[in-house]
């Protein structure tokens, strides 16, 4: 008997909380996996509710829906057509940890109407073994995990991690059903794959997932399921879902990226990145798959893959929130004109309405680059000057006397240079630019990056304002790449003006950051980049103490990532390396934190978000007892 086998893999869009819509989609692909004559249709993890839902789960009447629409796609696996999918499962006679009835994130396996897998299992359902609780996820909070389970019941996690036993054309084949984190187990003590294989073997291993995009994650991942799989010997079915889902702070975009491995660990076939569609394969499962030539993936660590997934994420979402006019405050700077072109391409430039704001302190140069811009770009272009509300709001605090009730006497405030440009910045944004977008009904943006972001180098409910921070998990060197990618490969011209990306980086607030007299913002980006990211994104993430360490030895460049010699050409000793480390340690850990908590969603597209992806709270700056003593030693023997 042939031991082909044709698969349908259903790389759809998961709506988050509307199991109506996901279960619709299921039942089309299920059709069309019917018509093609497939004998098993792949969904991805939690296909019918949802991911990243938040506190939804607690609703009862929605688990009861999401369990009703689950009936639904069990009832059509009939015709000999095998159906896996993802779902929340419940045990309504128990609880979890929290007290409410327990869920469990499951996969489900059905065939011939009816659910399979309960003969060796304590549900007629998978559950997961290795729940997430780091990054986005929060798996433990909601969903009861096969490790605990196992400890109830009394059996061995081994003893549970077992096959789903179904018959493709009266022949049994044995599938190994993991989800998502259980094939990410390098970490754990657990590994599912290998304690399901050992309890089969498997003829077919299928991994559902929903799994967010991250710059590099497919690279990596080919790498982990590959060695799994080739030390299994069985072949595996990766199923990931496209769509966006948030958490509330930080929006994520899935690529899908749907792939099959031979048993050797081989890529013999993929699903394109960010597009719902349903892929037919026939893959042999007594060779492992290798009926099927090994194909090449294309990089996600390139600037391509982020733009990608920026232009994908800033579609979806404006459609999410229904926002189909856009207005950007365009400096004349990098950022905003990367913002520019973002959202022209996706709202088409009649949608996008380009505002230069200046004061006294913006130069000729960038409202020319400005209007430039604009005009490349052919979106709706206005300009508005700041400067003689500006001076109303300043002359109204300094004139205007507070009284002291107590003794009936009165004063005047003064209003520093610093309080004068968040005083812009508020003007532009607060004012201008939220009035000119209720006024057409559209949304105005929020430009700031992330490098900017890390030490709160933006003005709150000024330039931290917007619906949304598309640049807010991009350094600014990769805001500048992208600009060059915009201008190459999106474009095809310099639609961003070339000055621009030349020009050095200026908020234009005062004197002292005057771009014609080659001044600029106080982050030196080359440098800084590399610092704050090691702050907040490294895996094992640098605090001063290894900062400083690295310096003393001499390979900070080396350990942050940045070019070699340049903190030598920066800082002249260590008192000055120093204070510089200290300035910024203080900001990102300070200021940073109360303006991180009331900016716009970030769209991410890195290991570590700012959001609910990157939980922090708001503590004073804290330096370790080694970091003071090596300051110490080094001031010391510089002489300082």
């Amino acid at each position: 008997m042939s031991t082909l086998i044709r698969i349908a893999i259903g790389q759809m869009e998961v709506i988050p909380g509307r199991p109506d819509l996901n279960s619709a989609t299921m039942l089309d692909m299920i059709g069309e996996a019917r018509r093609a004559q497939a004998q098993m249709v792949i969904f991805p993890e939690m296909a019918i509710p949802g991911y990243l839902l938040g506190d939804t789960w607690e609703y009862e009447a929605y688990l009861r829906d999401c369990e009703e629409y689950g009936r639904r796609i069990v009832e059509a696996s009939t015709d000999g057509i095998c159906v896996l999918f993802g779902n929340v499962g419940v045990d309504w006679g128990k609880i979890g940890d929290d007290g409410r009835v327990r869920k469990y994130n499951a996969f489900f396996a059905a065939q011939g109407g009816r659910l399979c897998g309960g003969e060796n299992f304590p549900y007629p359902f998978r559950i997961k073994t290795l729940q997430p609780n780091y990054r986005e996820f929060d798996d433990t909070r909601h969903f009861y995990s096969l490790r605990k389970l196992s400890m109830e019941v009394d059996k061995t996690i081994g003893e549970l991690l077992q096959p789903v036993n179904i018959t493709i054309e009266g022949k049994p084949v044995r599938v190994g059903c993991i989800l998502c984190e259980d094939g990410w187990s390098d970490d754990y003590a657990v590994k599912p794959m290998a304690s399901i294989h050992r309890n089969g073997p498997v003829d077919l291993f299928v991994n559902i997932s929903s799994s967010p995009f991250t710059f590099g994650k497919n690279d990596k991942r080919n790498r982990v399921f590959s060695k799994q799989v080739n030390e299994t010997g069985a072949p595996l079915i990766y199923v990931n879902n496209v769509g966006i889902q948030n958490n509330g702070k930080t929006i994520y975009t899935f690529d899908g990226h749907s792939t099959v491995y031979n048993r050797r660990g081989e890529i013999v076939d993929f699903c394109r990145p960010f597009s719902q569609e349903l892929k037919i394969i026939e893959i042999d499962l007594e060779s492992g798959g290798e009926n099927l030539v090994p194909v090449e993936v294309p990089t996600d660590w390139d600037t391509g893959a982020i733009y990608q997934a920026l232009h994908y994420g800033i579609s979806k979402f404006l459609a999410a929130i229904n926002i189909r006019k856009v207005v950007v405050g365009l400096s004349g700077g990098i950022d905003s004109a990367v913002s520019a072109c973002l959202y022209t391409r996706v709202l088409g430039p009649k949608n996008v309405y380009l505002v230069n704001m200046p004061s006294v302190f913006n130069s000729r140069t960038t409202r020319g680059l400005a209007a430039r811009l604009a005009q490349n770009l052919g979106c709706m272009y206005t300009v508005m000057p700041i400067q003689e509300v500006v001076d109303y709001t300043y002359n109204q605090l300094t004139q205007t006397p507070v009284a002291d009730l107590t003794d009936a006497s009165e004063f005047k405030v003064s209003v520093s240079a610093f309080v004068l440009e968040n005083i812009q910045a508020r003007d532009r944004s607060a004012r201008i630019l939220a009035a000119l977008a209720a006024a057409v009904e559209g949304g105005f943006t929020c430009n700031a990056n992330k490098s900017e972001m890390t030490v709160g180098y933006s003005t709150l409910y000024g330039d931290l304002a917007g619906f949304m921070a598309a640049l807010g998990d991009l350094w600014k060197h990769q805001v500048y790449d992208l600009a060059r990618y915009l201008n190459e490969q999106v474009y095809q011209k310099n639609v961003i003006p070339q000055e621009i990306i030349d020009l050095v980086p200026s908020a234009e607030l005062s004197r002292e950051q005057d771009v014609d007299q080659g001044k600029g913002d106080p982050i030196v980006y080359p440098y800084h980049d590399y610092l704050f990211r090691a702050f907040m994104e490294h895996w094992k993430r640098a605090a001063p103490e290894d900062i400083l360490t690295w310096y003393a030895q001499g390979c900070l460049e080396e350990k942050v990532g940045c070019r070699p010699g340049l903190v030598k050409e920066l800082f002249p000793g260590p008192a000055e390396f120093i204070d510089d480390l200290e300035r910024w340690w203080k900001l990102y850990t300070g200021m940073g934190v109360a303006k991180r908590i009331q900016a716009p969603p970030v769209l991410a597209v890195s290991r570590r978000a700012y959001g609910f992806d990157h939980r922090e709270a708001q503590n004073a700056a804290h330096f370790t007892g080694s970091y003071l003593r090596l300051k110490h030693e080094l001031l010391k023997a510089a002489g300082e």
